[in-house]
């Protein structure tokens, strides 16, 4: 079985009446919220035998037309496969993307027309993790980043258009969308991974771990590419009003980093306003509208947005961020709920849990439509 059973804790989805867990080494799990909010697992999503490969943990829905899009990286050529999933629940057939190796691709991007795939220099090296007890995947700095933009529907990879920028790796793109010629991609770009501290084999501080929020822009005309700092470090977990995934959007929620797995406030950042320079540190002013700081010994997760309205009538930043917070003082988990426009130091809502909720990676809010429309069966 080329899929042994891994945990899907990676990140969740809704699509086509199923709520999928994910983990980008895996093939998905159809899971179901039950009405005393627990969680029944359904079993393993194959699409009809149709999925062979593995599916990331970041697949992208499209709020206007409801498909979702997908792809799987392996260690083996294809090194990574991308898959369109119609609205019906029907997997399309493969699109293998040529890469020259084997590599990390943690997420990806969609616009209107286009998918992004990122071929970033963190190359898959087993022999370095059997000899030195290293983490599995090491970073070349001696490589480009290359940024592969195809259209949505190809049945192949001929058209695909490859850009390059300075090397780097990114996690987690917030969202992209199109504007005249260039196609603009809006990321947490890490400069120099060190990936040892991940899998927690050296101090986990954040010295050489400095996520930054960036704007990428790429020509399709010309095939030019250009990059812009929008953030100082560190910062990730990019999340935005997906009621715009695919599309020009102004907001952009992410979690500040302490260490890698730590969360210390979240963060709203303007994409109309212009970055304050000089800056050295995370504060209001500039291109960031607010800071939600969790306070001394509290820590928190991912914040999802949550708007008031669905679709894109309202405003887009009318709408609430929930996310978990631990204090390590009082050994206390919570809920918390706060205002998405305002970024109020003062919660709209606190939530305390009867358990310890662990730092994890991501979040998911299943509004109240998708719970009724839950299928009772994978």
């Amino acid at each position: 079985d080329p899929f042994p059973s891994f945990p899907a804790n990676t990140a969740l989805i809704y699509h086509h009446g199923k709520l999928l867990a994910l983990s980008e080494a895996d093939k998905p799990y159809v899971v179901k919220v039950l009405e005393d909010g627990d969680l029944q697992t359904l079993g393993l999503l194959d699409y009809d035998k149709r999925l062979k490969h593995s599916f990331t943990a970041h697949p992208k829905v499209d709020p206007f037309t409801d498909e979702m899009f997908t792809f799987g990286y392996s260690h083996e050529p294809p090194y990574c496969t991308y898959r369109v999933i119609t609205k019906d629940g029907v997997m399309l057939d493969p699109v293998p993307i040529t890469i020259p190796e084997s590599v990390m691709m943690h997420d990806f991007a969609i616009t209107e027309n286009y998918s992004i795939f990122m071929d970033l220099p963190l190359l898959f090296r087993p022999k370095e993790m059997v000899k030195n007890g290293e983490f599995i995947y090491k970073f070349d700095p001696t490589k480009k980043g290359r940024f592969g933009i195809l259209q949505r529907y190809e049945k192949d990879e001929k058209t695909i258009r490859w850009f390059e920028l300075p090397n780097c790796f990114i996690f987690h793109n917030a969202n992209a969308w199109e504007e005249g010629d260039e196609v603009v991609l809006i990321t947490c770009r890490l400069e120099n991974p060190d990936l040892d501290k991940v899998n927690g084999t050296q101090n986990e501080k954040l010295e050489n771990f400095g996520n930054e929020l960036y704007e990428m822009r790429f020509n399709m005309k010309t095939g030019a590419a250009s990059q812009k700092q929008l953030s100082v470090a560190a910062v990730d977990f990019p999340r935005v009003n997906e009621s715009y995934t695919g599309r020009k959007q102004r907001y952009v929620y992410c979690t500040i980093l302490d260490s890698i797995a730590k969360v210390t406030g979240i963060i709203k950042f303007d994409l109309h306003a212009e970055p304050e320079s000089g800056k050295k540190q995370l504060e209001v002013g500039g291109n960031v509208m607010g800071i939600y700081d969790l306070g001394p010994g509290r820590f928190g997760s991912e914040a999802v947005f949550v708007p008031k309205e669905p679709g894109v009538s309202g405003e887009e930043d009318d709408g609430y961020l929930i996310f978990f917070v631990h204090d390590e003082n009082t050994g206390k988990s919570e809920v918390n709920v706060i205002d998405a426009k305002t970024m109020s130091p003062d919660p709209v809502a606190v939530v305390e849990l009867p358990n310890r909720v662990p730092y994890g990676f991501h979040a998911f809010f299943v509004n109240e439509e998708q719970l009724v429309h839950q299928q009772a069966e994978v």
